[in-house]
């Protein structure tokens, strides 16, 4: 009788987006190839995501495992199944190293799961990675294998849409809103309500711009203002501002193609409430161009990083450009910067501290996984507010997509919840020719 629980073989790159995935497949069995190992020992000096998240797959293996040999299989944990490490013997039949003529670590990896098949011939074995060509060349070779699914969020464009148009309003309802500024919700929100949920209320001609407040139950008018020198162009960006400076908001998601607006706004509005922040911190994670390390650039650290960066102190040249050298917000930037009260740099350099009285922001937070989103917002103080920005449909890391990226399953798993708000902007404001690419490209 076939044994009906698999075998699944883990790649690294399914272990760097999730650390604790081996904990993940219920009563199968979960074999590592000995390749794996020499990754993540690669993997873990250094700064980068991927650095990190190396160390902590070797903690969690280490503390898993204890004084075991890993070259028997081992149980992982009561209701689910074993462990253990695959040597790198090439299997009897399909060799991947000789078919695809080199010894790639793909392709050891790849030999693993063919000898698990030998060896366990009435058992399922299967590839599990994030890594698409790697799937296909085990697939090549009759090796069955799949992405990680743990953490993909399928439903993301039918579940995160963040501003709902609603039409047909009782125009008594919108004339309120514009004359008193609230209104009573009264079930205009329908199956749409949630808190603080951001809509477009129409009645012909007539519209409006309002925000749920769900600890009062009632519509609040939201109105297009200047902050910081900048005033949103369309409703989107208005409720994004809202969502900004609402100091009962501590969880902002900015979601929006390129020049959109994100990074600028989530700036502006930290730049407006810095007296109510000991610092601002405006950071992103770093993603090598072309998937090169960044050692390869010239210069000391600083030199290093500074290309990635340049994007966020464009923003904050756009502000001061506002104003002119004399002006007194001008001066207030300058003064903000030279005293660390906001600082720009990248992701990994800030990990492990706690953030209290802190505005953080966070750009490109889609190229962030799922762990990493969390391990950022669990490290929120007091008086800390958090923002997200990003583009789920644009992703600069290899082993993320539109689905698994952190910034999608954020969005996914928490809206609708009182601490949290999330926008989606909508129409570019770059420029007539960034929105045609956008559009059409």
């Amino acid at each position: 009788m076939k044994n009906k629980s698999k075998i699944f073989v883990l790649d690294t790159s399914v272990l760097i987006h999730d650390h604790r995935a081996i904990t993940h497949f219920k009563e199968h069995d979960l074999a590592v190839p000995i390749t794996v190992l020499e990754e993540l020992d690669k993997f873990k000096i250094g700064n980068d995501t991927k650095n990190f998240s190396a160390r902590e797959v070797i903690r969690f293996i280490d503390k898993l495992v204890g004084n075991h040999n890993l070259r028997e299989w081992i149980h992982i944990h009561k209701g689910l199944g074993r462990f253990k490490v695959v040597m790198d013997v090439p299997p009897k039949t399909l060799n991947a190293e000789k078919i695809y003529t080199s010894e790639k670590n793909d392709h050891k990896i790849i030999n693993a799961a063919l000898m698990l098949m030998e060896e366990f011939p009435s058992r399922s074995v299967v590839l599990v990675t994030k890594d698409i060509n790697l799937r296909i060349k085990a697939k090549a070779l009759g090796v069955k294998s799949e992405d990680y699914e743990t953490g993909k969020v399928y439903e993301i464009k039918e579940k995160i849409e963040a501003n709902n148009v609603i039409d047909g309003v009782d125009s008594e309802i919108i004339r309120e809103i514009f004359t008193r500024g609230v209104t009573e919700e009264q079930g205009v929100l329908g199956e749409l309500k949630k808190p603080n949920g951001y809509y477009i209320l129409k009645n012909g001609k007539s519209s409006s711009l309002a925000f749920y407040n769900d600890a009062e139950d009632v519509l609040e008018r939201i109105e297009k203002e200047f902050v910081y020198g900048i005033k949103p162009k369309n409703a989107e960006q208005a409720f994004a501002l809202h969502a900004l400076l609402n100091p009962n908001i501590k969880l902002v998601a900015v979601q929006g193609v390129a020049g959109t607006g994100k990074t600028l706004l989530a700036l502006a509005a930290a730049l407006e409430q810095e007296k109510k922040f000991n610092q601002i911190i405006l950071a992103r994670p770093v993603v090598p161009l072309s998937n090169k390390e960044i050692g390869f650039l010239p210069g000391d650290a600083n030199d290093k990083i500074s290309p990635y960066m340049e994007p966020l102190w464009d923003n904050l040249k756009f502000i001061k450009s506002q104003y002119g050298e004399n002006e007194k917000k001008y001066k207030a930037i300058n003064e903000m910067e030279l005293n660390k009260k906001i600082i720009i740099t990248p992701l990994a350099f800030i990990r492990g501290r706690s953030f209290s009285n802190i505005m953080f922001i966070i750009d490109e937070a889609q190229n962030l996984t799922p762990h990493e989103i969390k391990t950022i917002i669990t490290r929120a103080g007091e008086n800390t507010k958090i923002v997200f920005t990003g583009d789920v449909q644009q992703i600069d890391t290899p082993y993320l997509d539109e689905y698994s990226n952190g910034l999608a399953y954020l969005i996914q798993k928490i809206n609708g919840k009182p601490l949290f708000a999330h926008v989606k902007l909508v129409k570019g404001e770059r420029s007539e020719l960034a929105n045609l690419a956008n559009e059409l490209l």
